[in-house]
């Protein structure tokens, strides 16, 4: 359906974010669905932006409050109620912090504010799971240098650190989602270096196991806290390599994994999207809860309808009061989701540690894919992408040690 002929009684929906991979994954389902779109961005720039799906973009700085503005001036020129769908953490919680002034005009649902804070901020997360009895690796939260010394004392290595909460300021210092240490002073000498651009970081012992051994759920609840429909793939491969965001994933069968999301997400009374990240132990077969991500879309949640899960549109029907979809069990036919150009990246930089082979490269994209950013009824984002891969590309080779990995946000893409 073109966006003059759906009538102005259907609910429109807004992507708070469309400058990322998942608002423009999500705004592609939707449009799709014959559901107009618009889209809200902090840059124009950004190749998501080149879509041709949304009737139009709006810019506001989409991690401060300066978004409620925009929504609700957008929301007093609409003729009916739509549906908004954040697609970042902080906007999330600007959404959230600011929802009696969004309800008048939007449909959304969000778990209570101090549970959206507790689960967004990854220390939050981590105490709460252990206090609800659920495992998650040795765990250290540093606000301080001493801090530093004492887990650095007393963890095995490797360690991962990350931080509690991603910032704006984080954000613009780097680009890695986590870091991977090897040792004592590596793990001060990060700290020192990052500690100004968060309040506190995270640090937690190594899960053992490859990129294959990281499954996730995604899911949404109904008002009343009861699932509607749940998802589980895993990774297959990370840009960048081992710690980054998913750049070849695919759909699979994990009961544990599925019974556990839905086990914790149920204890805390959540409500809305949700997804949780858990890791499989590949010599003792434990699983540990790695992060969640709540209130919003993320990568997989085009995979899930790619595999006739029908997530966003459950959770479109279920906010407007339409009967909800049939599709909503999952089929395992086990397709794949790549975004080509990360993956491209990921498996140039394996291939130069020699830890993937051009055969073994090939191997792992055999079966039928889905294209996180490739359409061919939307083409610009993609043909603007290449451009920023070809760039990053560059940078890789003029840094062959592999340290500097400061890139363009653009490229680099949040789960």
């Amino acid at each position: 359906m073109r966006p003059e002929t759906i009538p102005d009684s259907v609910p429109k929906v807004v992507i708070v974010g469309l400058d990322h991979m998942i608002g423009l994954q999500s705004a592609r389902i939707f449009a799709k669905r014959g559901i107009p779109v618009i889209g809200v961005a902090r840059s124009k720039e950004h190749f998501c932006c080149k879509t041709n799906v949304c009737e139009k973009i709006l810019i506001a700085d989409t991690y401060s409050d300066s978004l409620i503005e925009c929504l609700v001036a957008l929301g007093q020129s609409s003729r009916q109620k739509n549906v908004l769908v954040p697609c970042r953490d902080p906007s999330v919680e600007v959404v959230s912090r600011s929802r009696k002034d969004l309800e008048p005009y939007y449909h959304f649902l969000l778990p209570p504010h101090d549970v959206v804070e507790t689960l967004i901020d990854k220390i939050g997360f981590s105490r709460l799971a252990l206090s609800e009895g659920f495992k998650i690796p040795k765990t250290f939260v540093l606000q301080s240098s001493q801090d530093a010394v004492t887990a650095s004392a007393e963890l095995n290595y490797p360690c991962v650190m990350k931080p509690g909460l991603k910032t704006d300021a984080w954000e613009k210092a780097t680009d890695k989602k986590v870091f991977k240490l090897r040792c004592r002073e590596e793990l001060i000498e990060t700290y020192e270096t990052f500690k100004l651009f968060t309040d506190s970081l995270v640090v937690q012992e190594w899960v053992e196991g490859d990129d294959t051994h990281l499954y996730s759920c995604n899911c949404y609840f109904s008002r009343n806290s009861e699932p509607v429909v749940a998802f589980v793939a895993r990774k297959l491969r990370q840009w960048p390599p081992h710690i980054g965001q998913t750049s070849l994933g695919e759909e699979c069968r994990d009961d544990v994994v599925l019974n556990e999301t839905l086990r914790f997400f149920k204890k805390v009374g959540f409500v809305g999207l949700g997804y949780l990240e858990i890791k499989k132990d590949e010599r003792k077969g434990d699983y540990y809860f790695i992060e969640p991500n709540i209130g919003r879309p993320t990568g997989r949640s085009a995979l899930a309808e790619a595999c006739g899960v029908e997530l966003l549109y459950s959770m479109y029907c279920d906010l407007v009061g339409l009967p909800l979809p049939e599709e909503r069990q999952q089929k395992y036919t086990g397709v794949k989701w790549i975004n080509l150009v990360t993956d491209l990246l990921s498996a140039f930089q394996l291939w130069r540690k020699d830890e993937i082979t051009v055969v073994e490269w090939f191997r792992s994209l055999r079966g039928k894919k889905f294209f996180a950013i490739w359409s061919l009824a939307d083409p610009k984002p993609f043909v603007w992408q290449i451009s920023w891969g070809a760039k990053h590309l560059c940078h890789m080779l003029k840094n062959r040690s592999g340290k500097n990995t400061k890139v363009s946000s653009q490229i680099v893409e949040e789960n």
